[in-house]
């Protein structure tokens, strides 16, 4: 009779028993000693900055140029902040003059599409430490439908396969954080729960504290086992579209500049890009509150995408949106080719619509799409789309519809 040498059940009580060289083993010995292991390990894990290859700042900067084009200032802060988070962590406790080097988390301001998550989620692919992207718009307060402030740490614990000592080392991208400014300075009736009452929530993570976690997420109760975590060595990096923070900008630049040299200040004010100029006073005047501005002490901007920079990034990066569907018709053995003329049509439009990168996506979308679905079932060894092609698609789409303001 087969069984289990571990268990000894029967092969008739077991899912599966897998034999051996002189014995057997069943599913649920295996599932069991794979829990044990894990578990040895996670005690015997830690964090060891001397085994990390610290990248300098420049570096850094080389691995985020392959995959975003552009947007040399917001890189250079990222590159710098990343590279000084390394240098905190191997600073394991102060040196003899009692310096402690406090962690700068940074605020990058920037339209829609011009690469904010794309830095976020390319800078994790080189880093060591555990790092996480959460989304501000579902955060409310606490005892409100919506997610506690201290399920951004559940994520990074997530991350960190529930290693505090990683975790506590880790880095987290908050993006949408415009999304949680104060609705307006008047009061309401109806509490704002998901805007000043998440950014007061923020404080204590930002600035650094021992918060209790629960470990699956979700709200608190008495009974529930909590995981304390410090966010002291955490490094925070917020991003956010501030849709409308332009008018604010300018008004403050307008009102600066008075009596007779206010035409000359003026006339050096690049008013395509305002964003160069953002100051914490123009966040304050949006919504955020001067705490949470406080915590954000780097505070930088990514530039609007101009219309060669569109064009380099459709062909450019790495991982550009050409390059992807050429990896996707070269899957089904179909060469897939463009025609110059197609490129052009594709940025001018992109430019026209005002969408950003995500715009160049939407436009190859509906352009390709026939042929994705048309060529996987034909005997097509080549594909080419030209600019009669490309124009012919767009035109008949619901897309070439789309008002612009």
């Amino acid at each position: 009779m087969e069984k289990c040498s571990f268990c000894g059940r029967e092969k008739k009580d077991v899912n599966i028993l897998i034999a051996g060289i002189s014995g057997h083993i069943c599913d649920s010995c295996i599932n069991q000693a794979h829990d044990i292991i894990d578990e040895e390990l996670k005690s015997t894990s830690d964090f060891d900055i001397g085994s990390i290859k610290l990248l300098k700042p420049k570096e850094i900067n080389a691995f985020l140029d392959q995959y975003v084009i552009g947007q040399q200032q917001a890189k250079k802060f990222l590159s710098v902040a990343v590279y000084n988070h390394y240098k905190r962590l191997a600073q394991s406790k102060p040196d003899k003059d009692e310096i402690e080097i406090e962690k700068s988390n940074i605020i990058l301001v920037g339209e829609t599409g011009t690469g904010k998550t794309l830095l976020a989620r390319t800078i994790a692919k080189m880093l060591h430490v555990p790092f996480t992207i959460v989304d501000a718009t579902v955060l409310t307060e606490a005892g409100y439908v919506g997610e506690d402030i201290e399920s951004i740490l559940t994520r990074l614990l997530q991350a960190a396969d529930y290693d505090v000592n990683s975790a506590e080392r880790g880095i987290v991208f908050i993006d949408e954080i415009d999304k949680i400014a104060r609705k307006g300075d008047n009061p309401s009736i109806t509490r704002d729960v998901s805007g000043e009452g998440v950014q007061q929530g923020l404080l204590k993570l930002l600035e650094g504290a021992i918060v209790n976690v629960p470990p699956q997420g979700g709200r608190k109760h008495p009974e529930q086992k909590m995981i304390p975590v410090d966010t002291k060595n955490i490094l925070f990096v917020c991003g956010g579209a501030f849709d409308g923070i332009e008018k604010k900008i300018s008004q403050r630049m307008n009102t600066q500049v008075v009596g007779f040299g206010a035409s000359k200040e003026n006339e050096n004010i690049d008013r395509k890009n305002f964003l160069q100029y953002i100051s914490p006073v123009d966040l304050k005047s949006f919504g955020l509150i001067p705490e949470i501005i406080g915590r954000l002490p780097v505070l930088t901007y990514l530039d609007p995408l101009d219309r060669e920079t569109l064009r380099n990034i459709l062909t450019e990066p790495k991982n550009s949106i050409i390059k992807q569907y050429i990896k996707l018709f070269g899957m089904d053995d179909i060469e897939l080719s463009f025609d110059e003329q197609a490129f052009e049509y594709i940025v001018d439009k992109a430019v026209e619509y005002k969408l950003g990168a995500r715009g160049l996506r939407s436009i190859c979308e509906v352009i390709i799409n026939d042929a994705m679905f048309e060529l996987p079932s034909e005997e097509v060894k080549e594909f080419k789309v030209t600019l009669e092609y490309a124009q012919k698609k767009l035109g008949s789409s619901s897309l070439s519809k789309l008002k612009v303001a």
